[in-house]
């Protein structure tokens, strides 16, 4: 077995620091192994006691009589890095080590991290400052967490991994609560060794593990970590998150309106989507979302019915579905015809969803036969059922009918328990089923049930062209620094992007004659490295024709010196592009998750509508078209009220253009955006109106 199997699932485990009275943490993990019937052998280890609950007791580790496969310690974190290195050098498999103090406390706390790295050899560590792990499925406790009080522990196929010790006995407790259950609960914490990866790459192949649910505050090895996510789910098996630090602002730059728009959060939705895995959007949702995901049903389509047997609870889940983007379409005329032949008598509304069956919803064959009819239909692909008052008194009548009805359909049946019928929730979703206590938890797991996929996407994203590669001299040659907006745009055409036509001027003269090769009208701008944001300091005209772009210039100069501090050397005088749709297409680095483009409309106010959407690189011509549709304003693209449609194919190269580009120049590519892009009528193309770009 490999060291995480043997951490698991120990066949014997020494407890170092081990306390006589169970009432205190370090007399907890014995009193918990022996409670909840682990069956391998046990050595507690403290020199103060002879025996602990009967158990012999040794004074020191070198007195064990075996090694043993796992350890969990139980000292203040001198004593701790000691013992781990005692055990290491006995050939332990694994220790969890509980105490805090580590890196989470400060430069002297990671001093103390380092040497406990050191001294654990090859020895897996979990934590430290972790509350341990608990394998509900063969009955292994190896934690101090108070939650394992509770009498039963009912296993199930959710593992729960946590960065945070305390959020395991809080979910071990709902879930006991709530009748839903546990394969194992692991607290990886300080993860001076073992991380959340680590256990994600173990549990794909654990056969009692069906959804890995996460609670992460961050992650300290991406390429790890999505190389552990991508075998989950070619294995079929979902995953679901909870990150904590959405309200954080993220890097920002001062340059680009990119560094602005493109928070750290928001990567993460981008970095998740594109593995696969399942974002949960509250801290309920993290039980929620893996026990619907655990029933493996899959979600065809987006409609739903709503059965029902009071009528105020059914409007709830209607409000809550629609809001969510799902459809509740009345029966259709098959469907409704069947459920007409139900007794159901004159009171119930079964032309309508929600269907109320009324009084008649209270007879459990009725209720049972009704359900079988909207999952048999072509009308519907799911079925959320709602427990009235009845289930306070009957809690056995919804979930018998939900056990019994979806034997042979393979679409989702969720039930609404609607007062507070803690009997009917247990015995619903210990009976096979799926039931919450919010209208809002029904729709948030039929999202996840209608998104998950199992496969990744069939496209693979597109090559560089090695001739577009530069080389060593070429990233050199390039500098460091900001680049102007010439320079920018002639570094984006190498790629393929379409840019303006423009000439770099200094005097008035020379705008002039500029202007009769790119005329009649044209726009100028001031042109420096050190002014990003060219519109803020006066540094842009529009309009201008032979006659006035002389004048305009020197008036620019003046105007722009005064306030920037410096004297303007240099202008741009541009081809006037009035026509097509203002976009904002950005490169931003973030120092954890990679490189990513960010797409959005644009203009000076790209930052006040914030109407956007991202993708990690490298990017496939199936995520570039996602990133259009997924804008707010993709129907102003999409001639919205009979405007010309924008040529959305040249878009979707110049992104790919785009993001060639910033693989190309790797590392060395710090910022870059196009601002704004305009995208011109079908057929037309796109151009680069403005460039920026910021190289390391």
């Amino acid at each position: 077995m490999d060291s995480i199997s043997l951490l698991l699932n120990p066949r014997s485990i020494a407890v170092i620091g081990a306390s006589g009275d169970a009432q205190k943490t370090a007399g907890r993990p014995i009193a918990f192994l022996r409670k909840h019937g682990f069956k391998g052998r046990l050595y507690p280890v403290n020199p103060r006691y002879e025996q602990i609950d009967g158990l012999t007791c040794y004074p020191n580790i070198a007195a064990l009589p075996e090694v043993p496969d796992t350890a969990i310690i139980l000292l203040a974190p001198d004593r701790a890095n000691q013992a781990v290195a005692e055990l290491a050098a006995k050939g332990t498999a694994a220790a969890i080590v509980l105490a805090g103090g580590y890196s989470e406390a400060g430069e002297e706390g990671v001093a103390r991290q380092l040497a406990l790295q050191s001294a654990r050899g090859a020895m897996r560590i979990l934590g430290p400052n972790t509350i341990g792990l608990i394998n509900l499925t063969d009955g292994i406790t190896l934690s101090a967490s108070g939650a394992l009080d509770q009498d039963a522990l009912h296993a199930g196929s959710i593992a729960m991994i946590s960065q945070s010790g305390g959020i395991l006995g809080s979910v071990l407790s709902r879930g006991a609560a709530a009748g839903i259950g546990f394969s194992k609960l692991i607290a990886t914490s300080n993860e001076v060794d073992l991380d959340v990866a680590d256990f994600i790459d173990h549990l794909v192949d654990d056969p009692a593990t069906e959804v890995i649910a996460l609670y992460l505050e961050g992650l300290r090895d991406t390429e790890k970590f999505s190389r552990a996510a991508l075998r989950a789910r070619a294995a079929g098996k979902p995953i679901v998150v909870f990150k904590v630090g959405r309200s954080e602002a993220g890097a920002r730059s001062a340059a680009s309106h990119t560094g602005a728009l493109a928070g750290a959060d928001a990567l993460y939705d981008v970095y998740f989507k594109k593995l696969g895995i399942v974002r949960a959007q509250t801290f309920a949702d993290l039980l929620d979302l893996p026990f619907a995901l655990a029933g493996k049903r899959v979600m065809p389509g987006q409609r739903v019915a709503i059965l029902t047997s009071t009528g105020g609870a059914g409007t709830l889940i209607a409000d809550a579905l629609g809001t969510s983007g799902f459809d509740t379409p009345p029966p259709g005329q098959a469907t409704a015809s069947r459920l007409r032949d139900l007794d159901v008598g004159d009171q119930a509304v079964l032309d309508r969803n929600p269907i109320d069956l009324t009084l008649a919803g209270l007879q459990p064959q009725i209720m049972q036969q009704a359900m079988r009819i909207l999952l048999e239909s072509d009308d519907y692909d799911a079925v959320v059922s709602v427990v009235g008052s009845s289930g306070v008194a009957r809690p056995t009548l919804m979930a018998d009918a939900i056990r019994d009805s979806q034997r042979d359909s393979s679409k989702p049946v969720l039930a609404y328990v609607s007062p507070h019928a803690p009997d009917a929730l247990l015995r619903i979703n210990s009976n096979g089923g799926i039931a919450f206590t919010a209208p809002e938890a029904c729709a948030s797991a039929l999202l996840a049930l209608r998104g998950f996929r199992y496969a990744s996407d069939t496209e693979s994203a597109k090559s560089i062209d090695p001739a577009q590669r530069l080389s060593d001299a070429e990233l050199v040659l390039l500098g460091s620094g900001a680049l102007d907006e010439q320079q920018s745009k002639a570094l984006y055409a190498r790629f393929g992007v379409p840019v303006t036509k423009e000439k770099v001027v200094e005097t008035a003269q020379q705008a002039i004659d500029a202007v009769r090769d790119l005329g009649p009208n044209v726009v100028l701008k001031v042109l420096s490295d050190r002014i990003p944001h060219k519109t803020e300091v006066g540094g842009v005209a529009l309009g201008l024709t032979e006659s006035t772009v002389g004048t305009e210039l020197d008036r620019m100069r003046d105007e722009v010196s005064t306030k920037v501090g410096f004297v303007p050397e240099r202008f741009l005088v541009q081809e006037m592009v009035g026509r097509g749709y203002e976009l904002i297409l950005g490169f931003h680095r973030d120092p954890q998750l990679g490189a990513a483009l960010l797409l959005g409309m644009g203009g000076v106010a790209a930052e006040l509508l914030r109407d956007t959407t991202m993708r990690l690189l490298p990017l496939s011509r199936h995520d570039a078209c996602e990133m259009i549709s997924e804008l707010k304003t993709f129907a102003l693209l999409d001639g919205y009220r009979g405007q010309p449609k924008a040529d959305v194919d040249a878009l979707v190269d110049c992104i790919l253009a785009f993001g060639e580009m910033a693989i190309a120049l790797g590392s060395k590519l710090q910022e870059a955006e196009i601002n704004p892009l305009r995208v011109l009528p079908a057929g037309q193309g796109v151009i680069a109106v403005d460039g920026l770009t910021v190289l390391g």
